[in-house]
């Protein structure tokens, strides 16, 4: 398993929000396979690519029989409005890297001593991630494994209103109930309602709703647990907004949001038949489109959350592995078999099954989904591998048995990049368990790779 980072699990060590330790439990599975089989090998450290101490694509490929990506989705979607560049508008993804220590974004400077209000422009589940790291109560945070760069910014935070707004309704949004609840519930945390009323929001008798959006409904009419008035931050959504631009009046700081008005297409009443699934698949898909009205959200702080993005890996197209840039995935058989759409095995324009290349994950089908599904993905296309092993499917061709790792790893070593082993990372491991031991957290990550190669040194 190639990493460019000295350190395994990708987005359940930098993506899972802090105080979600049971998401992460998904590690120990890798885990007791790297602890287990004789035959996998974590080679860390390692960045795919054409640069220099990078591995090339075509240096890797005649040492295997098949090759996996499953890299995810390493960018963020940008809206492309004015203002964009503005200080204090932020990346979610980049604010979610820094405060779970992601060596990339170790250096951002969120500044949320800047201003009070804070727009997060997006209603899934990492805007609340966002939103829940914004308003939690230090004490709860402490606990976890936060980034102590991000504590020290947090406890000096002024930050104490966050708008959570959305192009479409409440029924709509991507959020989970858990992820409502939570944000509900969180000590001296109030709601605030949007500015129209819940059955304007909603527009369907609550009986009608299937069960599914019928409790999300109950829960935002019910709101939080700590009234306005007994609350030190409070957090609202807003729904029937897209943003149109981000504002300064004076300097290069954000001063506001601008945003136009949207309305739905059609009513959520007229969609509706009776059946369950059918009512439940027609309102999350109810439509909306600009209404020409205008509304300002003041800010000094607005996070972009409208969805991930995967990239190429340098070198892909020179082993006959495609990318779709539209849809930002390899494209595949869903089952997890690379296709390649201009030469399949019936001639140019067919496709055909890039022998041996597989992929799995966000990459495979885009950024959507939770650990458990992508999980669930990733087995589906390991017994897609086997099962074409069995059958006698071609792969990667090549003279006898193929070398593996340990064959490659001279080509490595030739090239100058300091690799990681599994049993490297258990030592940079241990040293973050003792360093949060000494904090009273579950462990302290380390945000440079440099430091993280220092513990390898001693």
């Amino acid at each position: 398993m190639f990493e460019h980072l000295p350190v395994p699990y990708g987005l359940a060590r930098y993506g899972v929000a802090p105080d979600h330790p049971e998401v992460k439990k998904c590690t120990e599975t890798l885990e007791d396979v790297a602890r287990t089989s004789s035959c996998f090998n974590f080679v860390g450290n390692t960045q795919i690519g054409s640069g220099d101490n990078e591995l090339p694509m075509h240096a890797l490929v005649p040492y295997f029989d098949a090759v996996l990506f499953a890299y995810g989705a390493s960018k963020d979607k940008k809206l492309a409005i004015p203002g964009e560049k503005l200080k204090g508008v932020l990346s979610a993804r980049a604010f979610v890297g820094w405060y779970n220590g992601l060596p990339e974004h170790a250096d951002l400077d969120p500044d949320l001593a800047a201003g009070d209000t804070a727009v997060v422009i997006g209603q899934g589940n990492v805007a609340l991630d966002v939103t829940r790291i914004l308003v939690s109560p230090l004490e709860e945070l402490r606990k976890t494994d936060i980034s102590e760069q991000a504590l020290d910014a947090l406890s000096r935070s002024t930050v104490n209103d966050v708008k959570v707004i959305g192009r479409r309704g409440p029924l709509q949004a991507p959020y989970t109930i858990r992820e409502l609840r939570e944000l509900m519930h969180l000590p001296g945390v109030g709601f605030k309602s949007p500015p129209e009323s819940w059955d304007d929001l909603i527009g369907v008798e609550r009986k009608r709703l299937p069960r599914q959006l019928k409790r999300i409904a109950e829960l935002l009419e019910k709101g939080g647990q700590t009234p306005l008035e007994a609350a030190s931050k409070a957090w609202q959504l807003g729904y029937l907004r897209s943003p149109a631009a981000f504002l300064s009046a004076s300097n290069d700081r954000l001063e506001a949001v601008g945003f136009e008005q949207t309305e739905y297409v059609e009513s959520a009443q007229d969609v509706l038949t009776g059946n369950p699934q059918e009512d439940l698949n027609a309102l999350r898909a109810l439509r909306v489109q600009p209404s020409g009205k205008k509304s300002l959200v003041h800010a000094t702080h607005a996070f972009r959350s409208v969805g991930y993005l995967s990239e190429p890996l340098a070198g892909m197209s020179d082993i006959g592995v495609p990318f779709d840039r539209k849809l930002g995935i390899i494209p595949n058989d869903r089952w997890g078999r690379v296709m390649n759409p201009t030469e399949g095995p019936a001639g140019p324009l067919t496709a055909g099954h890039v022998p041996g290349m597989y992929c799995a994950g966000w990459v495979k089908r885009g950024p959507t989904g939770v650990i458990a599904s992508t999980m669930d993905d990733a087995f589906i296309t390991a017994d897609i591998i086997a099962k074409d092993w069995e059958e006698g499917t071609k792969f990667i061709e090549g003279d006898g048995e193929k070398g593996g790792w340990d064959a490659l790893k001279h080509e490595v070593e030739r090239r100058g990049i300091r690799s990681v082993s599994w049993a490297d990372w258990e030592k940079i491991d241990a040293e973050e368990r003792r360093r949060g031991e000494a904090k009273g957290k579950v462990r302290e990550k380390i945000t440079r790779v440099n430091e993280m190669l220092r513990v390898l040194d001693g």
